[in-house]
This record gives structure tokens, C-alpha cells and sequence, in this order.
């Protein structure tokens, strides 16, 4: 420990990293602490961190701003193949790979002899910071003080924040777990602990990204978005980048109930836990974007693809964002985005998302073809295609007849 002399701390000022501060001065021999916040969108959480982070020890205050990186380099990527962990939209994962990343970049730059972080033991996301940081600098001293030190539970976090004079905004009562970025809030904790229990949409405060159905207005939201080779580039005929798409789906998503879920998850320690997500505009992205490789995409590839989606999902949620089984399977993602050109119109309506209109120039739908009407389609060829599809099971019940 006597060697350590400057770390790179990964700071977000909530519970866990305002106490990591003391607390790595007091066992590592005072070293100099650099602090670094990403910016992925949390908004005012940001707030008053420098004062905070110099008044507890740190020497200097990083603030990133890595908002287009996180959504162009990882949430595009993962929005074209449709990735999706056992129903979770994956809003932490997301982020860690661009953070660990800037923090080698910031270590490297000071000369630090250890990047330490605030994950617990028991969750993925000490993996996910771990893998990306020994992906760009392997030699890197890593400390993980919820792996070193003797506090049990984030009430002895809060005494530990008390007896050292470290500023909170939470309380015993309020002290949910959360993650928050462009794209999603996570919560876990506390009356969540247990999955009996309904959580609390409809207190005030619970939510932050927006509102519970039940007090979504009565009427509906319309809402397009125009896609270019699976990348969003408009919203209500409107060109914006993308990372601003989202936010002003965050807000008509929030302000109709909309990206809610519940749902007890397999971590990748082995554990169940179980977490409520607000993740209003990255689920009617995900939802328009399915909509329009609807008529745009062929059968097969969109069975492999959704298929594929799993195993991706699984790297992005493990923490294997920069493995080449992760870049190899965006690149077939890539291919299969060629011609996912178009506009897609939904409703918006109490949490619920109900499609609206599809439109495509790329558009593999023909009307002519499937119309109830009269067509250009022999109907009569569909028997020896019958015939010929069906020949397995033909030659099967001859044999059990004894008639081959």
C-alpha cells in the first residue's frame, strides 16, 4: 500500500466513492487522490461534485463529458443488433465501457499508480470497470475497497460518511442504490430487497425519469422517429443527433408512463437481484427500431439476428465490451442494418406503446403479394411446395405403415 502514491478514483459522489476518498487516505498512506466523474447524461447529479470531491481530499476534479460517446460507440451498436439482458435494456452496462476507458486515459495522463472504484462485490459492475481497464492497461494496480474493507452495508456507510464529515444528499430512508444516465435509472435496495413487494410508482420522488401510467394523461402521444441503416436521425421530422433523440424521448417516454420494469435478473456472480428500471426513450427506440426491421429485414437474418441479440446482450451485461466476439458480432449487426431505412410512427398511451404507421423506400413488405384481393401470386404452386416441405413426414408415416 506504501507504494501507492496517486490514484485515479472513479467518482460519481454518491454513497459509495464520497467515502472512498477518506477512507483511501486513511489506508494507503495518504496518497493523492484524482477523482473523475463521467458525464453520461445524469444531469444534476453533477452538481457541486468539485467542492465536494476537494472537501473530502481529492487533489483535482475530472468531469467528462462523455454523453455521444456512450450512445454512438456502445448504445447504437447494441440498438442495431437489439440487445437485450432477460428483458433489461442494459443502461448500466452501457456506460461502463466509455467510463473505464477514459479512466486508463486519465491515469495514464497522471502517472497513477492505481485506478480504484466504488462496485460492490456482489455485482457486475466491478467486472465490467475491471475487464476495460485491464483491456488498455493490464499492469494497472486496481483497488476495490468494498473487497478490502470491513463495512458491511450501506447503513455503516452512512455512519462511516457521518464520522468523516462527508456530505450526503440521501438518508436511511431514501438510500436506494441507484445508477442514472441519458439512458435509464436503475433502483435496488432497500423495500426492492425483497420481490413481494410493489414498488413505489406513484410515491413522490420514487421515479425520476417520469410518471406511473396510472397518472399518465388520458390522452395519447404521437410520436416518429426516421431511421438511416438502423441509426435514428429524426424525430418528428426533425434531424438530431442522436444522444438528443433520446432525451426527447426520455421526455415524451417519461411523461406517458412509458419503460418501466421490474424484473429479478441473473447477475453474473450467481446471484438473482432484483431491480426497477425507468428507461422511457431507450424503450421506444428499441420499439420503433423493431418496428421498421419489420418490413425491411429478410426472415432468416431476422431470426439469426434475434437470436445473435442474446449472446450479445450477454458480452455487453459481463462486461466483455471490447472483446473481438463483441466487435465481430457488430459487424454482421452492421450488415444487417443496410437497408433499415425509414419512418416509423407510434402512440403513446400509459405506459403502453402501440404501433402507429411504418413506411420504408427499403421496405421488403409487398401488398400486391399478400393482399386477400386478386394478385399476381399462383396460389395453386403453394401444393408441391407442400409436397416437397412435407416429404420427411410423408416417408416417416409410410415407413410406420409398412408401406416402404
Amino acid at each position: 500500500m506504501a507504494e501507492i502514491k496517486k490514484v485515479v478514483l472513479a467518482y460519481s459522489g454518491g454513497l459509495d466513492t464520497s467515502i472512498i476518498i477518506p477512507w483511501l487516505k486513511e489506508n494507503y498512506n495518504d496518497p493523492e487522490i484524482i477523482a473523475v466523474s463521467a458525464d453520461v447524461g445524469q444531469g444534476d447529479e453533477l452538481d457541486g461534485l468539485e467542492e465536494k470531491a476537494l472537501k473530502t481530499g481529492a487533489s483535482k476534479l475530472y468531469i467528462e463529458d462523455l454523453v455521444d460517446e456512450m450512445v454512438d460507440e456502445v448504445i447504437i451498436p447494441s440498438l442495431k443488433i437489439g440487445a437485450k439482458y432477460e428483458q433489461y435494456l442494459l443502461g448500466t452496462a452501457f456506460a461502463r465501457p466509455v467510463i473505464a476507458k477514459r479512466l486508463v486515459e486519465i491515469a495514464k495522463k497522471e502517472h497513477a499508480d492505481a485506478i480504484c472504484h466504488g462496485c460492490t462485490g456482489k455485482g457486475n459492475d466491478q467486472v465490467r470497470f475491471e475487464l476495460a481497464i485491464k483491456r488498455f492497461a493490464p499492469d494497472m494496480k486496481i483497488i476495490a475497497p468494498w473487497r478490502e474493507w470491513e463495512i458491511k452495508g450501506r447503513d455503516e456507510e452512512i455512519d462511516y460518511a457521518e464520522a468523516h464529515n462527508v456530505p450526503l444528499k440521501i438518508s436511511r430512508e431514501t438510500n436506494y442504490s441507484k445508477d442514472k444516465n441519458l439512458w435509464h435509472l436503475s433502483h435496488e435496495g432497500l423495500d426492492l430487497e425483497d420481490p413481494a413487494n410493489e414498488p413505489k410508482y406513484e410515491k413522490e420522488g420514487f421515479l425520476e425519469m417520469g410518471v406511473s401510467p396510472v397518472a399518465a394523461p388520458d390522452a395519447p402521444t404521437y410520436v416518429t422517429l426516421d431511421f438511416v441503416k438502423g441509426v435514428p436521425v429524426a424525430i418528428d421530422g426533425e434531424e438530431k443527433k442522436a444522444s438528443d433523440i433520446i432525451r426527447k424521448l426520455n421526455a415524451l417516454g417519461g411523461a406517458n408512463g412509458i419503460g418501466l420494469l421490474d424484473i429479478v435478473e441473473n447477475r453474473l456472480v450467481g446471484m438473482k437481484d432484483r431491480g426497477v428500471y425507468e428507461t422511457p426513450g431507450g424503450t421506444i427506440l428499441y420499439h420503433a427500431h423493431e418496428v421498421l426491421e419489420m418490413i425491411t429485414v429478410d426472415k432468416d437474418t431476422a431470426h439469426m439476428k434475434s437470436k445473435l441479440a442474446v449472446d450479445f446482450a450477454d458480452l455487453v451485461y459481463n462486461g466483455k465490451w471490447f472483446s473481438p466476439l463483441r466487435q465481430a458480432l457488430s459487424a454482421f449487426a452492421d450488415a444487417t442494418q443496410e437497408h433499415v431505412t425509414g419512418t416509423v410512427k407510434l402512440k403513446l398511451y400509459k405506459g403502453n406503446i402501440i404501433n402507429a404507421g411504418v413506411t420504408s423506400p427499403e421496405s421488403l413488405y409487398s401488398e400486391k403479394l399478400v393482399t386477400f384481393e386478386e394478385s399476381d401470386y399462383d396460389q395453386a404452386a403453394a401444393g408441391g411446395f407442400i409436397d416437397l416441405w412435407g416429404l420427411p413426414d410423408t416417408v416417416q408415416a409410410l415407413r410406420e405403415q409398412g408401406k416402404l
